[in-house]
Protein backbone atom coordinates (compact mmCIF):
# COMPACT_ATOMS: atom_id res chain seq x y z
CA UNK A 1 0.00 0.00 0.00
CA UNK A 2 0.99 3.80 -0.44
CA UNK A 3 2.65 5.87 1.79
CA UNK A 4 1.35 9.12 1.73
CA UNK A 5 4.41 12.24 1.78
CA UNK A 6 4.77 14.16 4.67
CA UNK A 7 3.13 17.17 4.54
CA UNK A 8 0.10 15.63 1.49
CA UNK A 9 -3.24 15.80 1.49
CA UNK A 10 -5.26 12.92 2.43
CA UNK A 11 -4.44 10.20 -0.21
CA UNK A 12 -7.03 9.12 -2.59
CA UNK A 13 -7.82 6.36 -5.13
CA UNK A 14 -8.06 7.80 -8.99
CA UNK A 15 -9.38 6.11 -12.00
CA UNK A 16 -7.83 7.79 -15.08
CA UNK A 17 -8.77 6.89 -18.22
CA UNK A 18 -6.95 7.22 -21.12
CA UNK A 19 -4.10 8.02 -18.66
CA UNK A 20 -1.08 6.60 -21.18
CA UNK A 21 -0.81 9.91 -22.84
CA UNK A 22 -1.28 13.58 -23.75
CA UNK A 23 -3.47 15.16 -20.79
CA UNK A 24 -4.16 11.73 -19.30
CA UNK A 25 -0.46 10.85 -18.73
CA UNK A 26 -0.47 14.18 -17.02
CA UNK A 27 -2.92 13.55 -14.45
CA UNK A 28 -1.73 10.26 -14.33
CA UNK A 29 1.75 11.30 -13.08
CA UNK A 30 0.21 14.46 -10.98
CA UNK A 31 -1.75 12.30 -8.89
CA UNK A 32 0.63 10.05 -8.19
CA UNK A 33 3.07 12.41 -7.03
CA UNK A 34 0.85 13.81 -5.01
CA UNK A 35 0.25 10.59 -3.09
CA UNK A 36 -2.49 9.08 -4.42
CA UNK A 37 -2.95 5.17 -6.07
CA UNK A 38 -4.07 5.63 -9.48
CA UNK A 39 -5.40 3.07 -11.99
CA UNK A 40 -4.84 4.41 -15.53
CA UNK A 41 -6.42 2.67 -18.54
CA UNK A 42 -6.03 2.47 -22.07
CA UNK A 43 -8.68 1.20 -25.04
CA UNK A 44 -5.43 -0.92 -26.90
CA UNK A 45 -1.76 0.62 -25.81
CA UNK A 46 -1.17 -1.08 -23.17
CA UNK A 47 2.82 0.03 -23.99
CA UNK A 48 1.57 3.66 -23.14
CA UNK A 49 -0.37 2.85 -19.56
CA UNK A 50 2.66 0.07 -18.33
CA UNK A 51 5.61 3.40 -19.29
CA UNK A 52 3.32 6.30 -17.60
CA UNK A 53 3.42 3.69 -14.78
CA UNK A 54 7.15 3.11 -14.87
CA UNK A 55 7.35 6.92 -14.72
CA UNK A 56 5.50 7.18 -11.66
CA UNK A 57 7.43 4.67 -10.01
CA UNK A 58 10.50 6.44 -10.86
CA UNK A 59 8.96 9.62 -9.15
CA UNK A 60 7.23 8.32 -6.01
CA UNK A 61 9.92 5.15 -5.74
CA UNK A 62 6.79 2.77 -5.15
CA UNK A 63 4.26 1.46 -7.05
CA UNK A 64 0.89 3.85 -7.48
CA UNK A 65 -0.18 3.44 -10.28
CA UNK A 66 -1.86 -0.03 -11.85
CA UNK A 67 -2.37 -0.26 -15.94
CA UNK A 68 -4.78 -1.84 -17.40
CA UNK A 69 -6.28 -2.32 -20.89
CA UNK A 70 -9.97 -1.31 -21.16
CA UNK A 71 -12.31 0.31 -23.25
CA UNK A 72 -14.52 2.79 -21.99
CA UNK A 73 -17.34 1.69 -24.14
CA UNK A 74 -17.31 -1.80 -23.17
CA UNK A 75 -19.64 -1.88 -19.85
CA UNK A 76 -17.61 -5.34 -18.90
CA UNK A 77 -14.67 -3.71 -18.99
CA UNK A 78 -15.61 -0.53 -17.06
CA UNK A 79 -17.01 -2.86 -14.32
CA UNK A 80 -13.70 -4.52 -14.32
CA UNK A 81 -11.57 -1.35 -13.82
CA UNK A 82 -13.54 -0.29 -11.00
CA UNK A 83 -13.11 -4.08 -9.64
CA UNK A 84 -9.66 -3.38 -9.88
CA UNK A 85 -8.91 -0.60 -7.95
CA UNK A 86 -11.11 -2.20 -5.55
CA UNK A 87 -9.02 -5.11 -4.80
CA UNK A 88 -5.71 -3.75 -5.45
CA UNK A 89 -6.09 -0.13 -3.51
CA UNK A 90 -9.10 -1.00 -1.61
CA UNK A 91 -11.37 1.21 -2.87
CA UNK A 92 -12.44 4.05 -5.53
CA UNK A 93 -12.97 7.68 -4.92
CA UNK A 94 -11.89 9.47 -7.66
CA UNK A 95 -12.94 8.81 -11.45
CA UNK A 96 -11.49 11.04 -14.13
CA UNK A 97 -13.26 11.12 -17.25
CA UNK A 98 -10.21 11.52 -20.10
CA UNK A 99 -10.55 9.03 -23.00
CA UNK A 100 -11.66 10.22 -25.81
CA UNK A 101 -11.52 10.45 -30.07
CA UNK A 102 -11.07 13.71 -31.58
CA UNK A 103 -11.06 14.86 -34.76
CA UNK A 104 -7.95 13.54 -36.44
CA UNK A 105 -10.41 10.59 -36.74
CA UNK A 106 -12.71 11.93 -39.24
CA UNK A 107 -9.81 13.81 -41.33
CA UNK A 108 -6.02 14.38 -40.63
CA UNK A 109 -6.91 17.70 -42.25
CA UNK A 110 -9.09 18.72 -39.88
CA UNK A 111 -7.41 22.06 -38.61
CA UNK A 112 -7.42 23.49 -42.33
CA UNK A 113 -9.69 21.25 -44.19
CA UNK A 114 -13.50 21.18 -42.16
CA UNK A 115 -15.54 18.03 -43.03
CA UNK A 116 -19.01 18.86 -43.45
CA UNK A 117 -21.47 17.19 -41.20
CA UNK A 118 -22.82 14.92 -44.01
CA UNK A 119 -19.65 14.17 -45.06
CA UNK A 120 -18.60 12.16 -42.05
CA UNK A 121 -18.08 8.65 -42.13
CA UNK A 122 -20.91 7.18 -39.86
CA UNK A 123 -18.75 4.75 -38.13
CA UNK A 124 -16.34 7.22 -37.13
CA UNK A 125 -19.58 9.46 -35.93
CA UNK A 126 -20.83 6.55 -33.98
CA UNK A 127 -17.20 5.73 -32.17
CA UNK A 128 -16.53 9.07 -31.46
CA UNK A 129 -19.74 9.54 -29.86
CA UNK A 130 -19.35 6.23 -28.52
CA UNK A 131 -16.39 6.97 -26.89
CA UNK A 132 -16.64 10.57 -25.56
CA UNK A 133 -20.44 10.18 -24.48
CA UNK A 134 -21.44 6.70 -23.97
CA UNK A 135 -17.70 6.09 -22.02
CA UNK A 136 -18.09 8.27 -19.22
CA UNK A 137 -21.55 7.62 -18.43
CA UNK A 138 -20.35 3.56 -18.45
CA UNK A 139 -17.50 4.63 -16.20
CA UNK A 140 -19.67 6.65 -13.87
CA UNK A 141 -22.41 4.05 -13.64
CA UNK A 142 -19.64 1.30 -12.68
CA UNK A 143 -18.24 3.82 -10.23
CA UNK A 144 -20.77 5.88 -8.43
CA UNK A 145 -22.29 2.92 -6.61
CA UNK A 146 -19.02 2.62 -4.07
CA UNK A 147 -18.49 6.08 -3.58
CA UNK A 148 -22.30 6.80 -2.90
CA UNK A 149 -21.85 4.06 0.21
CA UNK A 150 -18.53 5.50 1.09
CA UNK A 151 -20.06 8.89 1.16
CA UNK A 152 -17.31 10.64 -0.74
CA UNK A 153 -16.42 10.80 -4.20
CA UNK A 154 -15.61 12.96 -7.34
CA UNK A 155 -15.95 12.13 -10.82
CA UNK A 156 -13.80 15.06 -13.42
CA UNK A 157 -15.22 14.69 -17.18
CA UNK A 158 -12.67 16.01 -19.58
CA UNK A 159 -13.73 19.24 -21.57
CA UNK A 160 -13.52 22.09 -23.99
CA UNK A 161 -13.97 25.07 -25.17
CA UNK A 162 -17.40 26.19 -25.81
CA UNK A 163 -15.94 27.77 -28.83
CA UNK A 164 -14.50 24.84 -30.30
CA UNK A 165 -18.19 22.89 -29.81
CA UNK A 166 -19.21 25.17 -32.12
CA UNK A 167 -16.68 25.43 -34.79
CA UNK A 168 -17.31 24.97 -38.49
CA UNK A 169 -16.13 21.09 -39.44
CA UNK A 170 -15.79 19.89 -35.72
CA UNK A 171 -18.41 17.40 -35.60
CA UNK A 172 -19.06 14.90 -33.80
CA UNK A 173 -16.26 15.85 -31.23
CA UNK A 174 -17.68 18.88 -30.82
CA UNK A 175 -21.62 17.56 -30.37
CA UNK A 176 -19.82 15.01 -27.89
CA UNK A 177 -18.09 17.27 -25.33
CA UNK A 178 -21.29 19.40 -25.41
CA UNK A 179 -23.45 16.33 -24.75
CA UNK A 180 -20.35 15.63 -21.85
CA UNK A 181 -20.94 19.48 -20.14
CA UNK A 182 -24.70 18.11 -20.30
CA UNK A 183 -24.23 14.92 -18.54
CA UNK A 184 -21.77 16.97 -16.22
CA UNK A 185 -24.78 19.36 -14.80
CA UNK A 186 -27.18 16.34 -14.60
CA UNK A 187 -24.98 14.23 -12.50
CA UNK A 188 -24.38 16.56 -10.12
CA UNK A 189 -28.08 16.96 -9.85
CA UNK A 190 -28.70 13.42 -9.67
CA UNK A 191 -26.32 13.17 -6.77
CA UNK A 192 -27.12 16.13 -4.82
CA UNK A 193 -25.95 15.27 -0.95
CA UNK A 194 -24.38 11.94 -1.43
CA UNK A 195 -20.48 13.71 -1.21
CA UNK A 196 -20.04 12.63 -4.71
CA UNK A 197 -19.23 15.66 -6.74
CA UNK A 198 -19.07 15.99 -10.45
CA UNK A 199 -17.22 18.66 -12.75
CA UNK A 200 -15.91 19.60 -15.93
CA UNK A 201 -12.71 20.27 -15.95
CA UNK A 202 -10.66 21.55 -19.58
CA UNK A 203 -6.96 22.79 -20.51
CA UNK A 204 -8.37 26.32 -21.35
CA UNK A 205 -7.36 25.98 -25.45
CA UNK A 206 -5.69 23.85 -27.79
CA UNK A 207 -2.71 21.25 -26.13
CA UNK A 208 0.02 19.15 -27.12
CA UNK A 209 -1.63 15.94 -27.52
CA UNK A 210 -2.07 12.85 -29.17
CA UNK A 211 -5.29 14.90 -31.01
CA UNK A 212 -3.06 17.25 -32.54
CA UNK A 213 -2.87 15.48 -36.27
CA UNK A 214 0.78 15.24 -38.05
CA UNK A 215 2.34 17.52 -40.06
CA UNK A 216 1.77 20.50 -37.42
CA UNK A 217 4.78 22.78 -37.84
CA UNK A 218 7.14 22.69 -34.56
CA UNK A 219 6.50 26.50 -34.61
CA UNK A 220 2.70 25.60 -33.64
CA UNK A 221 3.48 23.11 -31.46
CA UNK A 222 5.39 25.54 -29.16
CA UNK A 223 2.06 27.76 -29.06
CA UNK A 224 0.19 24.51 -27.69
CA UNK A 225 -0.80 24.32 -23.65
CA UNK A 226 1.05 22.08 -21.74
CA UNK A 227 -0.85 18.97 -20.53
CA UNK A 228 0.04 19.37 -16.97
CA UNK A 229 -1.65 22.27 -16.63
CA UNK A 230 -4.45 20.21 -15.53
CA UNK A 231 -2.67 18.83 -12.59
CA UNK A 232 -3.39 21.81 -10.06
CA UNK A 233 -7.32 22.54 -10.08
CA UNK A 234 -7.54 18.31 -10.51
CA UNK A 235 -5.41 17.81 -7.13
CA UNK A 236 -7.81 20.53 -5.80
CA UNK A 237 -11.02 18.51 -6.83
CA UNK A 238 -9.49 15.54 -5.21
CA UNK A 239 -9.02 16.65 -2.17
CA UNK A 240 -11.92 17.52 0.93
CA UNK A 241 -11.22 21.00 0.51
CA UNK A 242 -13.73 21.11 -2.92
CA UNK A 243 -16.46 19.56 -0.93
CA UNK A 244 -19.68 20.71 -1.92
CA UNK A 245 -18.33 22.02 -4.93
CA UNK A 246 -20.31 20.48 -8.26
CA UNK A 247 -21.69 21.35 -11.26
CA UNK A 248 -18.97 23.54 -12.40
CA UNK A 249 -16.02 23.97 -15.32
CA UNK A 250 -12.46 24.62 -14.49
CA UNK A 251 -10.64 26.32 -16.61
CA UNK A 252 -6.98 24.54 -15.99
CA UNK A 253 -5.69 27.94 -17.72
CA UNK A 254 -7.06 29.92 -15.46
CA UNK A 255 -6.09 28.45 -12.53
CA UNK A 256 -4.01 31.12 -10.36
CA UNK A 257 -1.61 28.90 -8.44
CA UNK A 258 -0.73 31.77 -5.72
CA UNK A 259 -4.83 32.01 -4.28
CA UNK A 260 -5.92 29.84 -2.09
CA UNK A 261 -7.40 26.82 -2.92
CA UNK A 262 -11.00 28.22 -3.00
CA UNK A 263 -10.00 31.18 -4.09
CA UNK A 264 -8.11 30.09 -7.51
CA UNK A 265 -10.98 27.78 -8.29
CA UNK A 266 -13.33 30.68 -7.70
CA UNK A 267 -11.32 32.24 -10.12
CA UNK A 268 -10.78 29.39 -12.64
CA UNK A 269 -14.51 28.26 -12.55
CA UNK A 270 -18.14 28.65 -14.23
CA UNK A 271 -21.20 26.84 -14.33
CA UNK A 272 -21.38 23.38 -16.46
CA UNK A 273 -23.46 22.92 -19.07
CA UNK A 274 -25.04 25.86 -20.77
Amino acid sequence: MMRKPEGAREARVAVVTGGGRGLGRAMVLGLAGAGHAVVATAARERAEVEAVAEEARALCGEERVLPLVADVTRPDDCAAVVDAATRRFGRIDILVNNAGRGMKYVSERFLTEPTRFWETDPETWKMVIDTNVNGPFLMARAAVPAMVAAGWGRIVNVSMNRETMRRRGFSPYGPSKAALESETIIWAQDLADTGVTVNALLPGGASLTGMIPEGVSEEAKAKLIDPAVMVPPLLWLASAESDGVTGRRLIATKWQSELSGAAAAEAASEPAGW
